[in-house]
């Protein structure tokens, strides 16, 4: 249920309803249950000389959650499609080489990666997130939960990659420093494989008395905090069947953290840290609902609609 104020509430898309009921029961459904990546609290599945990473994956995207210091160097050889790079701290530079291009980042930006060799050198020290699909398996088999995807989820349709961007695949780079406007919904960027919602930092914890419970009849949402702490609240749906129901989930979440919700639970996220809390959405592929927005995705001519 979006509040009147929320742009959600604007969307017509029947893969988002905005409604606090889940979609409905059908006898013999299978629910996947939601997969969590605690990042603060657990050991890193790579470790090299400046860096520690943590791998979780969702169905069709893996996360790469790297602490970095100067001299490492993160690489991709003979990667199969495009992948995005997130750099949430403003004084992280870092170098990165890709498509026959080198590229100079201060920090504070998210990058779209083309497909093929590539390398970040990391020249400062914080964070660098890398965001890929599910399309090589080398990548998911290093996933914390990659047992839980031996068998794909149910609810969501095989993954059906964006056309390729009319001027070519190189690498793309976008300041985060976006301007909040009326009537738009974060700050979001898409690609041929991934969809990226960078939302404000949020002062303080969020309002109880204004959350948004609502479900998505089709795709996964992967919720990545990069600060504070969230509380993932999510319900499935009742069937006849009670092998198939779930317990309400209520799982708190302290930064560096994600979460990935499953299809068609209803599911909303309050940051609950005093002072900051701040998310990052992740669907892959792009949400048609998202981009058929006027101006809610800030690269939409670089990548038109299928």
């Amino acid at each position: 249920m979006y509040l009147a104020d929320d742009p959600r509430s604007k969307l017509q898309s029947a893969g988002d309803t905005g409604d606090a009921k889940p979609a409905a029961a059908v006898p013999g459904a299978r629910f996947a249950a939601a997969e969590y990546g605690l990042f603060a609290t657990t050991p890193p599945q790579h470790t090299d000389p400046g860096e520690r990473t943590w791998y979780t994956r969702g169905q069709n995207f893996i996360v790469a959650y790297t602490q970095a210091s100067p001299g490492a160097t993160l690489q991709r050889a003979a990667q199969r499609d495009e992948y995005m790079v997130l750099i949430p701290e403003r004084d992280m530079p870092v170098s990165i080489e890709a498509g026959g291009e080198v590229r100079e980042v201060r920090g504070y930006a998210l990058i779209i990666v083309p497909p093929g060799s590539s390398a970040i050198f990391v020249q400062g020290t914080g964070t660098v997130i890398r965001v890929f699909s599910t399309a090589t398996a080398e990548l998911n088999a290093l996933a914390a939960n990659a047992a839980a995807y031996a068998h794909a989820h149910p609810n969501i349709p095989p993954f059906e990659p964006w056309p390729a961007p009319p001027e070519g695949y190189r690498l793309r780079i976008y300041d985060l420093d976006v301007p909040p406007q009326p009537g738009r919904f974060g700050r979001i960027w898409r690609c041929t494989t991934l969809m990226l919602n960078v939302h404000p930092l949020e002062p303080g914890p969020r309002d109880t008395a204004r959350l948004s419970p609502h479900h998505h009849a089709d795709f996964e949402q992967g919720s990545l905090a990069l600060q504070g702490s969230f509380t993932h609240h999510i319900r499935w749906p009742w069937t006849p069947d009670m092998k198939d129901w779930r317990e309400d989930d209520h799982t708190v979440c302290p930064a560096p953290s994600l979460a990935v919700i499953p299809p068609p639970a209803i599911h909303t996220s309050a940051g609950t840290d005093p002072k900051l809390n701040h998310l990052v959405d992740i669907f892959s592929p792009p949400r048609m609902d998202f981009s058929t927005m006027e101006g809610w995705v800030l690269n939409a001519q670089e990548y038109p609609i299928k």
